[in-house]
């Protein structure tokens, strides 16, 4: 019995240190997650940056060939859409404003852009492009691809 005692204290340590050994081996899915899924946000995010810059120019140019923009008119929208480009980047890069803010600025920059656009457009490239934009508001997810 005096030597049962101590092989029975001896084993409940073994089986407390290999109980706690397993635990701190094992990830824990809550506190590694937000770090990676961070990680592949950032990724996304920055793939997507360079994709719309590509997807900017590609609709771009699309827009110019489909309401058949003269070169006045082309080199017109070119700067309308640096100019607003470049106010739409001020927007996102400033801190001081909440997401909302950011938002509602940047739909009242879309509305003035547009009405500036229609000044550049003829009443028959108005037209198609008002069709256009109805069709596209239609089918978003063919925009985002």
């Amino acid at each position: 019995m005096k030597k049962l005692l101590p092989l029975i204290v001896f084993a409940a340590m073994m089986a407390t240190s290999a109980v706690a050994q397993d635990q701190k081996q094992a990830p824990q899915p809550s506190a590694q997650k937000p770090a990676v899924q961070e990680q592949k946000d950032v990724k996304v995010a920055q793939d997507q940056k360079t994709m719309t810059t590509q997807d900017r120019a590609a609709w771009e140019k699309k827009f110019k060939e489909d309401l058949k923009l003269t070169d006045e008119q082309s080199q017109k929208f070119d700067a309308l859409s640096k100019e607003y480009t470049d106010k739409f980047d001020a927007i996102a890069k400033d801190a001081t404003l909440t997401p909302d803010a950011q938002k509602e600025k940047k739909m009242g920059l879309k509305k003035e852009k547009e009405g500036k656009l229609m000044e550049i457009l003829t009443p028959e490239q108005q037209a198609k492009y008002k069709e256009w934009k109805e069709s596209m508001e239609k089918k978003p997810s063919d925009i985002k691809q």
